[in-house]
Protein backbone atom coordinates (compact mmCIF):
# COMPACT_ATOMS: atom_id res chain seq x y z
CA UNK A 1 0.00 0.00 0.00
CA UNK A 2 1.28 3.47 -0.86
CA UNK A 3 1.81 5.98 1.93
CA UNK A 4 -0.14 9.24 1.81
CA UNK A 5 2.09 12.14 2.87
CA UNK A 6 0.81 15.64 3.60
CA UNK A 7 3.55 18.25 3.06
CA UNK A 8 2.86 21.70 4.44
CA UNK A 9 4.70 24.99 4.93
CA UNK A 10 3.60 26.81 8.10
CA UNK A 11 4.57 29.94 9.96
CA UNK A 12 5.18 29.57 13.70
CA UNK A 13 1.59 30.75 14.29
CA UNK A 14 0.20 28.04 11.99
CA UNK A 15 -0.56 30.10 8.89
CA UNK A 16 -0.27 28.23 5.59
CA UNK A 17 -1.73 30.81 3.24
CA UNK A 18 0.34 32.06 0.30
CA UNK A 19 3.74 30.49 1.14
CA UNK A 20 5.05 31.80 -2.19
CA UNK A 21 5.01 35.25 -0.53
CA UNK A 22 7.09 34.34 2.54
CA UNK A 23 8.92 31.01 2.21
CA UNK A 24 11.42 31.62 -0.61
CA UNK A 25 14.04 33.57 1.41
CA UNK A 26 14.53 30.43 3.55
CA UNK A 27 14.90 27.94 0.68
CA UNK A 28 18.65 27.36 0.46
CA UNK A 29 20.48 24.38 -1.11
CA UNK A 30 20.19 22.30 2.09
CA UNK A 31 16.43 22.85 2.19
CA UNK A 32 15.94 22.18 -1.53
CA UNK A 33 17.90 18.90 -1.31
CA UNK A 34 15.58 17.82 1.51
CA UNK A 35 12.47 18.70 -0.53
CA UNK A 36 13.95 16.97 -3.60
CA UNK A 37 14.31 13.75 -1.60
CA UNK A 38 10.68 14.08 -0.51
CA UNK A 39 9.60 14.59 -4.11
CA UNK A 40 11.69 11.65 -5.40
CA UNK A 41 9.99 9.40 -2.82
CA UNK A 42 6.63 10.32 -4.36
CA UNK A 43 4.96 8.67 -7.31
CA UNK A 44 1.76 10.72 -7.36
CA UNK A 45 0.55 14.21 -6.46
CA UNK A 46 -2.88 14.61 -4.87
CA UNK A 47 -4.07 18.22 -4.86
CA UNK A 48 -7.07 20.34 -4.06
CA UNK A 49 -8.38 22.78 -6.64
CA UNK A 50 -6.72 25.94 -5.32
CA UNK A 51 -3.28 24.36 -4.97
CA UNK A 52 -3.66 22.71 -8.37
CA UNK A 53 -4.45 26.05 -10.02
CA UNK A 54 -1.40 27.67 -8.39
CA UNK A 55 0.91 24.79 -9.32
CA UNK A 56 -0.50 24.41 -12.86
CA UNK A 57 0.12 28.12 -13.41
CA UNK A 58 3.74 27.87 -12.30
CA UNK A 59 5.40 24.48 -12.77
CA UNK A 60 4.82 23.61 -16.46
CA UNK A 61 6.99 26.53 -17.60
CA UNK A 62 9.83 25.86 -15.14
CA UNK A 63 12.94 23.83 -15.86
CA UNK A 64 15.47 21.94 -13.79
CA UNK A 65 15.49 18.69 -11.85
CA UNK A 66 12.85 19.71 -9.30
CA UNK A 67 10.49 21.07 -11.98
CA UNK A 68 11.02 17.98 -14.13
CA UNK A 69 9.91 15.75 -11.24
CA UNK A 70 6.92 17.98 -10.47
CA UNK A 71 5.80 17.94 -14.09
CA UNK A 72 6.38 14.22 -14.61
CA UNK A 73 4.30 13.00 -11.65
CA UNK A 74 0.70 11.97 -12.26
CA UNK A 75 -1.59 14.49 -10.59
CA UNK A 76 -5.01 13.77 -9.09
CA UNK A 77 -7.09 16.88 -8.45
CA UNK A 78 -10.06 16.86 -6.10
CA UNK A 79 -12.58 19.36 -7.45
CA UNK A 80 -16.19 19.55 -8.52
CA UNK A 81 -15.76 22.93 -10.21
CA UNK A 82 -12.69 22.62 -12.45
CA UNK A 83 -13.71 22.50 -16.08
CA UNK A 84 -10.31 21.88 -17.65
CA UNK A 85 -7.06 20.30 -16.50
CA UNK A 86 -4.21 21.89 -18.44
CA UNK A 87 -1.21 20.39 -16.64
CA UNK A 88 0.03 17.20 -18.31
CA UNK A 89 -0.76 14.03 -16.39
CA UNK A 90 -3.70 15.52 -14.47
CA UNK A 91 -6.82 13.55 -13.54
CA UNK A 92 -9.91 14.83 -11.76
CA UNK A 93 -11.66 13.31 -8.76
CA UNK A 94 -15.15 14.84 -8.61
CA UNK A 95 -16.88 12.69 -6.00
CA UNK A 96 -16.41 9.91 -3.46
CA UNK A 97 -13.07 11.39 -2.44
CA UNK A 98 -12.33 8.96 0.40
CA UNK A 99 -13.09 5.94 -1.76
CA UNK A 100 -11.05 7.23 -4.71
CA UNK A 101 -8.06 8.07 -2.52
CA UNK A 102 -8.29 4.65 -0.87
CA UNK A 103 -8.07 3.12 -4.37
CA UNK A 104 -5.02 5.29 -5.17
CA UNK A 105 -3.31 4.01 -2.01
CA UNK A 106 -4.02 0.32 -2.66
CA UNK A 107 -1.17 -0.68 -4.96
CA UNK A 108 2.21 -0.72 -3.27
CA UNK A 109 4.54 1.92 -4.56
CA UNK A 110 5.95 5.36 -3.99
CA UNK A 111 4.30 7.92 -1.73
CA UNK A 112 1.23 9.94 -2.64
CA UNK A 113 2.17 13.56 -1.92
CA UNK A 114 -0.39 16.17 -0.89
CA UNK A 115 0.93 19.74 -0.91
CA UNK A 116 -1.09 22.62 0.52
CA UNK A 117 -4.72 21.72 -0.14
CA UNK A 118 -6.04 22.45 3.36
CA UNK A 119 -9.67 21.60 2.54
CA UNK A 120 -8.65 18.30 0.96
CA UNK A 121 -6.46 17.48 3.97
CA UNK A 122 -9.46 18.02 6.28
CA UNK A 123 -11.36 15.35 4.32
CA UNK A 124 -8.38 12.98 4.33
CA UNK A 125 -7.99 13.43 8.10
CA UNK A 126 -11.70 12.74 8.71
CA UNK A 127 -11.32 9.42 6.91
CA UNK A 128 -7.98 8.47 8.53
CA UNK A 129 -6.21 8.43 5.17
CA UNK A 130 -3.11 10.46 6.14
CA UNK A 131 -0.08 8.29 6.93
CA UNK A 132 2.45 11.04 7.52
CA UNK A 133 2.63 14.82 7.95
CA UNK A 134 5.75 16.63 6.72
CA UNK A 135 5.45 20.04 8.33
CA UNK A 136 8.00 22.73 7.57
CA UNK A 137 7.82 25.43 10.25
CA UNK A 138 9.25 28.79 9.15
CA UNK A 139 10.75 31.19 11.70
CA UNK A 140 8.21 33.95 11.30
CA UNK A 141 4.83 34.98 12.70
CA UNK A 142 2.41 36.15 10.03
CA UNK A 143 -0.36 37.26 12.39
CA UNK A 144 -3.22 36.47 10.02
CA UNK A 145 -4.15 34.22 7.14
CA UNK A 146 -5.58 30.77 6.59
CA UNK A 147 -4.50 28.29 9.21
CA UNK A 148 -3.72 24.71 8.25
CA UNK A 149 -5.75 23.11 11.02
CA UNK A 150 -9.27 24.42 11.55
CA UNK A 151 -10.85 25.24 14.91
CA UNK A 152 -12.10 21.98 16.36
CA UNK A 153 -9.66 19.73 14.48
CA UNK A 154 -8.05 17.15 16.72
CA UNK A 155 -5.43 14.52 16.01
CA UNK A 156 -2.92 12.71 18.17
CA UNK A 157 0.42 12.53 16.42
CA UNK A 158 3.79 11.00 17.14
CA UNK A 159 7.01 12.69 16.07
CA UNK A 160 9.12 10.34 13.96
CA UNK A 161 11.78 12.76 12.71
CA UNK A 162 12.86 16.36 13.09
CA UNK A 163 15.53 18.44 11.42
CA UNK A 164 16.58 22.05 11.84
CA UNK A 165 17.96 23.86 8.80
CA UNK A 166 20.57 26.62 8.92
CA UNK A 167 17.92 29.15 7.85
CA UNK A 168 15.85 28.45 10.96
CA UNK A 169 13.23 26.32 9.21
CA UNK A 170 12.37 23.16 11.13
CA UNK A 171 11.07 19.98 9.50
CA UNK A 172 8.74 17.95 11.69
CA UNK A 173 7.59 14.57 10.45
CA UNK A 174 4.62 13.12 12.28
CA UNK A 175 2.53 10.00 11.95
CA UNK A 176 -0.95 9.55 13.39
CA UNK A 177 -0.56 8.03 16.87
CA UNK A 178 -3.46 5.67 16.19
CA UNK A 179 -2.04 3.96 13.08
Amino acid sequence: MSKLVVAQFLSVDGVMEAPEKWSFPYNNDEFMAFKMDELKASGTHLLGRVTYEIFAGAWPSRTGEFADHMNRLPKYVVSTSLKKLDWDGSHQIKEHVAEEVTKLKQPPGKDILVAGSATLVQTLMQHNLVDEYHIMVYPLVLGSGQHFFKDGDTAKLKLVESKAFKTGVVSLIYQPATK
